[in-house]
């Protein structure tokens, strides 16, 4: 039986004007679908949005593999389980890299795509002192959920991470608490998922690339190579923000979003 990816849907607004379209969302990594509640209910106005849980993340499925290639299988299934033929598709992070590969598998199911600080390169890794965190929460001692984060405070200085992290936390049907991202899965595929590279395919439907102002994932000499993969690109910048754009800055990245899917 095929596995299909935890999302949220929220109807087109009633009162829209404009045909439904499907708005796929993805999450990055250690996040998940209501991360982009708050937005999804504003493109709600003019889409069918579904914010979806990636594999290991959220309320989705666990799984021993977190390879592109079963992330790419993981859209693809959504789609014909939800009859969707082509859709609009927006990833953030993680997530812009995993519809960055369906975009290049299958073309023919993506009318639009939006890419968010992310480029279609591998990244040195960076979240060493995140998952050395996590890996240092033993559930077995936990007996509240800040006693989670007394851990993290250890090697995360940042609250806002910490609090990010956080809401990853819950408590489960034996009485305990304990992540809902697979914690094992996503170390054990850390350096591939951030470091290894993409796979060499070409775009050509129009692809909105978004960046934060403040952010080093998409830098200007990034643009080359953006060119030869997505030749229909466009790029924004989101002022005052950083990885986190959609957060940072959510009436920027909305007008961006909106104003180029149309």
């Amino acid at each position: 039986m095929t596995s299909i990816l935890h999302s949220k849907i929220y109807p087109q607004d009633e009162n829209s004007t404009s045909a439904s379209k499907d708005l796929l969302i993805l999450h990055g990594l250690f996040g998940q679908s209501d991360n982009f509640a708050t937005l999804a209910k504003q493109f709600a106005s003019f889409y069918t949005v579904h914010t979806i849980d990636l594999r290991n993340h959220g309320r989705s499925f666990h799984s021993d593999d977190m390879s592109f290639e079963a992330m790419t299988e993981d859209i693809l299934n959504y789609l014909n389980h939800h009859q969707i033929e082509s859709c609009y598709l927006l990833g953030h992070s993680l997530g812009g890299r995993s519809v960055i590969e369906f975009a290049y598998e299958h073309p023919e199911r993506v009318e639009k795509l939006i890419v968010a600080d992310m480029a279609p390169k591998a990244y040195p890794p960076h979240h060493q002192g995140i998952l050395k965190a996590l890996n240092s929460v033993d559930f077995g001692q936990i007996e509240k959920r800040s006693d989670v984060e007394d851990v993290l405070k250890n090697y995360i200085p940042d609250m806002g991470t910490r609090q990010f992290l956080l809401k990853n936390v819950y408590h489960t049907d034996e009485g305990n608490y304990a992540f809902r991202f697979n914690l094992n899965t996503l170390t054990e595929f850390y350096d591939k998922m951030v470091g290894g590279d993409l796979t060499d395919g070409i775009f050509n439907h129009p692809t909105l690339f978004i960046r934060g102002e403040k952010s080093n994932y998409v830098l200007e000499e990034d643009k080359e190579l953006i060119q030869k993969h997505f030749p229909n690109y466009e790029m924004k910048t989101v002022p005052n923000s950083g990885h986190w754009v959609h957060a940072e800055n959510p009436k920027a990245f909305y007008d961006f979003v909106v104003d180029f899917l149309g």
